[in-house]
């Protein structure tokens, strides 16, 4: 039991920094985000015996860490409630959270993105994953995860255009 316990320590102390970024990148909201690794780890001790490798792992908690911010939208509770941001009257609601810096124009860029452009790009230049690595944890085609990409990237592109000179 010890064993396992360390085991599990070592994961969330591995893994733990990994999937709260992906859940922020999800849903804009670090409550949201705490909720959704909670609940990761909390799924990841009922099925520990069955991951095989550690790389099974890491598959594991993407592929649960989308479908737990897949799944809070989904809820009755979700689809008839709005944050006070949401409804707190404000230039861009779709603006990034306050806790990213002004000055970080690439990661504001990327959490303007829409959700399902937002976690390709996530999966793709933060986790260093294939397009088709992507379309199998999200069950897409690696065509939609490709063209995701190529829309989220144009889209960045047309917003950081007058911040970079060159792009």
């Amino acid at each position: 039991m010890q064993d396992q316990n360390e085991y599990l320590t070592y994961l969330v102390e591995t893994y733990g920094d990994m999937v709260y970024r992906l859940a922020m990148a999800r849903v804009r909201n670090p409550h949201d985000a705490q909720d959704i690794v909670q609940q990761v780890f909390l799924k990841l001790v009922s099925n520990i015996e069955k991951l095989e490798s550690e790389e099974h792992v890491k598959a594991w908690l993407i592929k649960v860490t989308t479908n737990e911010g897949k799944s809070l939208f989904s809820t009755a509770w979700r689809r008839h409630t709005a944050s006070l941001e949401e409804t707190a009257e404000v230039e861009d609601i779709s603006a990034p959270p306050q806790e990213i810096e002004e000055t970080n124009d690439i990661l504001k860029a990327v959490y303007c993105l829409p959700e399902k452009y937002r976690v390709v790009v996530h999966l793709f230049y933060y986790h260093d994953l294939s397009t088709e690595e992507i379309a199998k944890i999200l069950g897409r085609s690696n065509h939609t995860v490709r063209s995701q990409l190529s829309r989220a990237r144009e889209k960045m592109r047309k917003d950081l255009k007058g911040v970079f000179e060159d792009v």
